[in-house]
């Protein structure tokens, strides 16, 4: 016991809980902490961004990839409100965060003092907790509910919002973890009857098809994953935020599941007959029109979130608790399985779409390069061993459909809130959080401008991150579905964009452009031997589309897919 003030206990506490890394800003509210934070320098690391956006992005780009809770520290007012797209995207996307923000002094609170901001007003609908420290002994008390909220349970973003006294003052200082909240449960303990019910539905099923969610990922169950795939032999298609739980080449990998995902996947939920949900909230992406959606199959849904169950689609048997610990229960229970046949049924869907779309995209014969043909040459070039991280668009899609996995937690985009200006921060957190990985971002000319300042972050802290930037001069999803279902109306979706080279090489970015298809390998083998970041532009064609596609609203298998082929 030793009295401390508030910011060296924040400091303290924060080192209780293994954080080894911060992404922040500084400000006059905060200020105390940044004092305190110049004696930790051997302790934790600060990277200063350049956009309190940027730091909840890389935060999160930290924790997807790393395991931990990512950690941002703002100044309040502007600071903070600059922080709710990230915060919010997190909140989509499950992802553990912890942002601590200052604020005013506790006596100038409700006055309309100079940068005050109702936080936790605007804040509380998009965490899992947020909360206001007023009283320095508060800090401890707080932060440890804090990190234990974030990332138990369905992992989610909790806000600290620190009055700047409760900075300044002292208390004495003793830490404890928090283990269990009384009015709180983030683990469920399993009911054995849905359990026996689960394992019964899937004995009997003649069709069984999963469908892989994050929710894997975040409970660390990959490997229970497949020890139950494969013991009923069961084929599965992933959502986006599930990709990389298991490698895209084991066999009973169908694809990716969604709007722009894979044919087979997606015509097979309509024709399933036992439909397994694991970690996924099924969402509108993925499920299209819910009257039509899987009417025919039963349906089993593993998560760890009661609020998810029956919320959009109507399931016949519920699995509550962490896929970790749900999984080997129901897989004990079940019968070795084949359905040879069922999944026979997925190769010729497989083969169409390859012919129809997928040898277009990756082998063009001529014409102006595609983007799924570098993302194929990058990962190609990488081993499929990159992290990959997206921003939002054409980009997303075309990186998603078409990167590769041989490990866990190896892509990390903007799911559920489709953020663009994600990719180029989350990448610079990603490298943080694993830093013998190469980390590939790929963006869009778009939401590269998004956030395009924190190439001064890459350039202060020497961040080696590999930048491919697909150059259409367009808003190329917005353009693609005003082609589609906007008659060609381009209502300013056309770029007059800079020249992003030199606006790299003015941050210290080596970097080159690609027009030509034959100048292409070279340039990625240059980018990913050159130690250091790199920005790869590659000028791909003007009107390019993201095929297949799924309109919005409409039934899974209401898929197109381009230049005149149907289902």
């Amino acid at each position: 016991m030793r009295n401390l003030t508030g910011s060296e206990a924040l400091l303290q506490s924060l080192l209780h809980e293994g954080v080894d890394t911060i992404f922040g800003y500084p400000g006059g509210a905060i200020m105390p902490v940044f004092d305190a934070l110049y004696d930790h320098k051997n302790d934790i690391k600060h990277i200063l961004v350049r956009h309190e956006q940027g730091a909840i992005h890389a935060a999160q780009g930290y924790a997807r990839v790393s395991k931990k809770v990512g950690v941002a520290l703002v100044t309040s007012g502007p600071g903070a409100t600059n922080a709710i797209t990230g915060i919010t995207d997190a909140m989509m996307d499950s992802t553990p965060l912890v942002v601590i923000s200052g604020q005013v002094a506790s006596s100038l609170l409700g006055s309309d003092a100079f940068q005050e901001a109702d936080v936790i007003g605007v804040t509380q609908p998009v965490t899992k907790w947020a909360y206001q420290i007023r009283r320095v002994e508060d800090v401890p008390w707080a932060v440890s509910r804090a990190f234990y909220i974030a990332a138990s349970g369905r992992p989610g973003p909790v806000v600290l919002d620190i009055a700047k006294d409760a900075q300044t003052k002292e208390c004495e200082f003793s830490y404890g973890k928090t283990t269990f909240l009384r009015s709180y449960q983030p683990e469920i303990e399993s009911c054995m009857e849905k359990i026996k019910q689960a394992a019964e539905l899937i004995n009997r099923a003649k069709k069984p098809l999963a469908l892989v969610g994050q929710g894997v990922i975040l409970g660390n169950a990959e490997k229970e994953l497949i020890a139950f795939l494969e013991k009923g032999n069961i084929p599965f298609g992933s959502t986006i935020l599930g990709l990389s739980a298991v490698p895209s080449n084991h066999s009973l990998n169908m694809g990716m599941l969604g709007m722009h995902g894979n044919i087979a996947p997606n015509l097979k939920t309509n024709e399933c007959d036992v439909l397994i949900a694991i970690g996924m909230r099924f969402d509108d992406r993925v499920t299209g029109d819910l009257n039509t959606y899987a009417k025919q199959a039963e349906v089993i849904h593993f998560d760890i979130d009661r609020a998810e169950m029956d919320k959009n689609v109507k399931t016949t048997v519920k699995v509550l608790g962490n896929a970790k610990q749900t999984l080997p229960l129901v897989t004990a229970l079940m019968e070795k399985n084949s359905h040879a046949d069922w999944i026979g049924e997925f190769k010729p869907l497989y083969e169409k779409e390859r012919r129809c779309v997928i040898d277009d995209e990756l082998h063009p014969a001529e014409g102006a390069i595609k983007m799924g043909e570098v993302v194929n040459k990058i990962t190609e070039a990488t081993g499929n061993k990159a992290v990959c991280v997206t921003d939002v668009g054409q980009n997303q899609m075309m990186g998603t459909r078409y990167f590769k996995y041989t490990q866990s937690r190896s892509m990390v985009t903007s799911g559920g809130l489709g953020t663009m200006g994600f990719g180029l921060p989350a990448a610079i957190g990603a490298k943080y959080g694993a830093p013998d990985r190469k980390v590939c971002v790929f963006v869009g000319d778009g939401g590269l401008q998004m956030t395009i300042q924190e190439f001064g972050t890459i350039m202060e802290h020497g961040v080696d991150v590999k930048i491919i930037l697909l150059n259409n001069n367009f808003l190329g999803m917005v353009r693609q579905w005003q082609e589609l279902f906007f008659d060609e109306r381009y209502s300013e979706t056309q770029m007059k964009n800079p020249d992003f080279i030199k606006i790299a090489e003015a941050y210290g970015i080596k970097g080159k452009k690609v027009t030509e298809r034959g100048d292409l390998d070279a340039a990625i083998d240059e980018m990913l031997t050159h130690k250091g970041a790199y920005l790869l532009e590659v000028a791909v064609e003007t009107k390019g589309m993201v095929y297949p596609m799924i309109p919005a609203g409409t039934c899974v298998t209401n898929i197109l897919l381009g230049n005149g082929h149907t289902i």
